[in-house]
Parts: structure tokens; C-alpha cells; sequence
């Protein structure tokens, strides 16, 4: 990250219903994941102008990671974050994209809160 990628847009807890996972049942009945992420750009020039075009339309890219979630199946999550981190550098303006992916229902079979596999990633 360079110059002024300080600068940070975060979504969290954005609530979606996929079929990832390696056994036949999380595939059959699916459940809820729990996505979280932060883009790193330069919103100066949004904020100096005040145009939407010049920043990260987030109800936009909301929508396109509940898509990628409700979309095609992968047996893990650390896939299903690369593909949401993918969705979060097509936007011209994110240099850098941090994804969490929380599975809670998880099929473990004791007592937890969560699992979840964050990563990040940037441009070249």
C-alpha cells in the first residue's frame, strides 16, 4: 500500500446463505457465513469533490460478495475469501482488501463461537 491507502472502507457482519464446505450435509442444507471487509484507497479525492464515483460504492460491492457467498460452492472458506478479495480489487480504486470469512456453524463437534480465516490481499 502507498501514499494515502490509510484511508480504509470497512463492511461488517454482512450475512449470506452458501453451500461451501467439504461434507455432503453443508453442501445439501447450506448456512449462514458472515463476511467482513475493509478496502484500502484513497478517498481524497471523493471527499474533495463529493462524487460517488470517485470512491468504492459500498451498497454496490455488498451486493456482489452476497453473490459470490450464494454462488457456486467451494470445499473451503480460504477459497471462498480469495474469491470475495478478488470481487474487492476489480474495483479500480482499492489498492488492498482485507476479507474476513466467519463460519459459525461450523461442523465441529464442541463448544465454539466461530471459525474464521481473514486474509489480505493487493494489487500486482
Amino acid at each position: 500500500m502507498t501514499g494515502r491507502t490509510a484511508d480504509r472502507i470497512g463492511i461488517r457482519g454482512l450475512r449470506a446463505r452458501g453451500r461451501h464446505g467439504v461434507l455432503a450435509a453443508e453442501r445439501e442444507l447450506g448456512q449462514e457465513f458472515i463476511v467482513d471487509v475493509t478496502l484500502f484507497l484513497d478517498t481524497a479525492p471523493a471527499a474533495a469533490t463529493d462524487d460517488l464515483t470517485r470512491t468504492v460504492h459500498y451498497g454496490e460491492l455488498a451486493e456482489d460478495l452476497v453473490k459470490v457467498v450464494e454462488g457456486e460452492p467451494v470445499d473451503l472458506i480460504e477459497t471462498l475469501a480469495q474469491r470475495l478479495a478478488d470481487v474487492c480489487l476489480a474495483r479500480e480504486r482499492v489498492e488492498a482488501a482485507e476479507v474476513t470469512v466467519h463460519k459459525p456453524s461450523a461442523p465441529i463437534p464442541l463448544p465454539f463461537d466461530d471459525v474464521t480465516v481473514t486474509i489480505t490481499r493487493s494489487r500486482g
